[in-house]
């Protein structure tokens, strides 16, 4: 649902293109109208795609469309609980009741949320392979980085649009992307997590499942509501089952294009550790929420996320334990190789890619836990120690030219970055040093005690007395302290004693050090093995595949169906007097007082979710289903238990998004919240 395949031989993909024609994540300057007309019968054309294009919004953690002329949006419940919980506090939680604003006055703003929308791309990959010819491996990853950054701020001074570089096919192509951006968007409408949520943890990735998950948000520009160039018309009556329906979203990534070699370090290294830490982090939270009402309203949304995080994780580590999904890998890889070698011209500019992929895959595992606990910050958890290291290092690349830096500190990152220094979010110390003080101790576990930068920090204190040092004396959680600080630049973060700063201060020469050794004997050698590797391909495909997904805008066809599960018909529709049934009267099969009060005036025959074949994985929360009419007769916001396979391949028989039925929509609005002024807007 929220985590993040494309086959790569051409023998299984013409095999695969013929017999699943459900499968692929298309982008929209490649998607192959003649094969979904003929497969589905329908008569797509470029005015439809483009339409649907600018209807659609890419938010900062999953996608939405337009649903009215006056920047209302649509998209899901756990995609605005961030926005919830910002306007929540220990006595009052919105996560949990929910919100409707009746009035545009009442509308609350998201302080960290943005709304970006699709408006051009341009293919520069013949200005990356110019750029980086003739080089080692280390310096043209450096040239490739930096060309990427100077083109992107090339196209945001003359355009004044974000754009964003995108690699596809593994490094294959290289486009740059550029977006509208909305940064002022307001929450207006979300239900009850009990209904929005309805099965919780045990439900997720189940279908029958009877979710209200749902949320509306409004799009401003010069404090007013935006007016987009489309929006999508809501046709409540939802669609018809075998009907085509087209996926419109942000897919967040795939790893379809993987050698066998990267699937296994992910089965055997990445995917065990992360859940290793994952689910003692849950344990504790769990035992924290269980202690009063006012903890667990401040931990919801992230308990909410971990756990619905670690369910993918641990469904992915078993389909890479799935001898069908190696096998087929395996063959894809020698298929390949064997086509490499009739061609002598190929077989010399591909060279042995594999073998190249294979030493920098025990490179990385030579320094897989000082990367993870120390770069990529898994030694140092929670919202005010991740500020800490973004004033630390961002003030100290933001004085480098533009491009030098890393990547996440580029002009065009700017904004961003101290949009999320100034928000005013809610910031709960005992949270934080929980957070911080268990990062800490399993850092220290894995690095050892005598790691050097492990010495340093823990000496003389152990990691649950550090982190309460720093959480109670950092003056961090103060937004108005953060931008002083970053306004200041590299001096003013140089000369604060205070104890995060510090902190980060003394962590940054150490994970500057493990991310180079990264960069040069990982990363770059990586990708040029991936870039030779995809080259082949085109040899013999062509671009007639779709590349891997990379959390930018695709569009997926299918049809409304349910599946088989071990012999049992599976339909696609569920209504909502079986949530009424199902219910126990506790969460997370508890219906909320708000549906328990009109209960008699309710329709129990009303539509309540429904399930697709369309090719989805997370990223695609909060995306339209569309009709071939272009209208919106669906809400994504999860896939079946199979669907998290998707991330290494698609099986067009038992893999299925699951949406909220437009009509529940329309009945929750209409009788349970009286939203009547959004139902007008609507149907305008």
């Amino acid at each position: 649902m929220k985590r993040f395949l494309y086959a790569a031989t051409a023998a299984l993909m013409v095999c695969a293109s013929a017999s699943h024609a459900d499968e692929g994540m298309w982008t929209f300057h490649g998607f192959p109208f003649a094969k979904a007309n003929a497969a589905l019968k329908t008569s797509l054309d470029q005015a439809w795609l483009d339409r649907v294009r600018s209807a659609t919004v890419r938010l900062s953690n999953c996608t939405a469309s337009f649903v009215s002329g006056e920047g209302l949006i649509l998209t899901n419940h756990h995609c605005v609980e961030a926005c919830l919980a910002e306007q929540s506090s220990k006595e009052k939680s919105y996560v949990e009741d929910g919100f409707l604003a009746k009035t545009r006055e009442e509308e609350k703003k998201c302080q960290t949320q943005v709304a970006d929308v699709l408006v051009g791309m341009e293919e520069i990959t013949a200005k990356i392979t110019a750029a980086t010819a003739g080089k080692t491996e280390a310096a043209a990853n450096e040239v490739r980085k930096s060309t990427l950054t100077q083109l992107e701020g090339e196209c945001e001074k003359a355009t004044n649009q974000k754009c964003q570089s995108v690699t596809l096919y593994e490094g294959g192509q290289y486009w740059l992307y550029k977006y509208k951006r909305y940064t002022d968007v307001r929450l207006v409408f979300a239900p009850e997590a009990s209904i929005a949520a309805f099965g919780g943890d045990p439900d997720n990735f189940q279908f029958p499942r009877w979710c209200l998950d749902m949320g509306m948000l409004r799009a401003y520009e010069d404090g007013k509501p935006a007016t987009p160039a489309a929006f999508l018309k809501i046709n409540f009556a939802g669609p018809a089952a075998g009907e085509p329906v087209f996926v419109s979203g942000h897919p967040g990534a795939t790893d379809r294009g993987l050698t066998l070699a990267q699937l296994k370090q992910q089965r055997n290294l990445d995917l065990p550790q992360w859940l290793l830490r994952a689910s003692e982090i849950r344990g504790r939270l769990i035992q924290f929420s269980a202690s009063s009402p006012q903890n667990e309203r401040i931990t919801a949304d992230l308990l909410n996320g971990l756990e619905n995080g670690i369910k993918v994780r641990r469904k992915m580590l078993d389909a890479l334990h799935e001898d069908t999904l190696l096998a087929r890998k395996a063959a894809e890889q020698a298929t390949l190789e064997k086509n490499i070698k009739k061609n002598a011209a190929l077989k010399k500019s591909t060279g042995n890619p594999w073998h190249d992929i294979d030493v920098a895959l025990a490179a990385e595992r030579g320094i897989f836990q000082p990367l993870n606990y120390i770069e990529n910050g898994a030694g140092f958890q929670g919202r005010l120690v991740n500020y800490a290291r973004t004033l630390v290092r961002g003030t100290v690349e933001r004085e480098k030219p533009n491009g030098e830096r890393f990547r996440e500190f580029t002009d065009g990152a700017l904004k961003r970055v101290e949009q999320n220094l100034g928000a005013a979010v809610p910031v709960y110390p005992e949270l934080e040093e929980l957070r911080l003080g268990a990062s800490l101790e399993r850092m220290r576990e894995w690095l050892g005690p005598d790691h050097p930068l492990v010495r340093k920090l823990l000496s003389t204190e152990s990691p649950a007395a550090l982190a309460k040092r720093l959480v109670t004396t950092t003056k961090l959680a103060d937004p108005a302290v953060r931008l002083e600080l970053w306004k200041g630049g590299s001096a003013a973060v140089a000369a604060s004693n205070d104890p995060l700063i510090v902190l980060a201060r003394t962590i940054d020469p150490d994970a500057r050090a493990v991310r180079k050794t990264f960069e040069d004997n990982v990363e770059a050698p990586m990708r040029s093995a991936t870039e030779r590797i995809a080259r082949a391909r085109f040899a013999t495909l062509g671009t007639s595949v779709y590349p891997d997904a990379t959390f930018t805008l695709r569009l997926n066809y299918g049809t409304v169906q349910g599946w088989n599960e071990n012999g049992t018909p599976v339909e696609p529709f569920t209504k909502l007097s079986r949530a009424f049934e199902r219910a126990t009267g506790a969460d997370p099969f508890r219906i909320p007082d708000s549906w328990q009060k009109v209960k008699d005036k309710l329709d129990m025959n009303t539509p309540f979710n429904l399930s697709t074949n369309n090719d989805i994985v997370g990223g695609n929360s909060g995306s339209p289903l569309i009709n071939a009419k272009g209208e919106l007769v669906g809400l994504l916001f999860d896939g079946n238990i199979h669907s998290i396979s998707g991330s290494f391949w698609f099986d067009t028989e038992k893999n299925r998004a699951i949406a909220v039925h437009p009509a529940i929509m329309r009945e929750a609005l209409a009788k349970v919240y009286g939203a009547d002024a959004l139902l007008k807007e609507l149907a305008k």
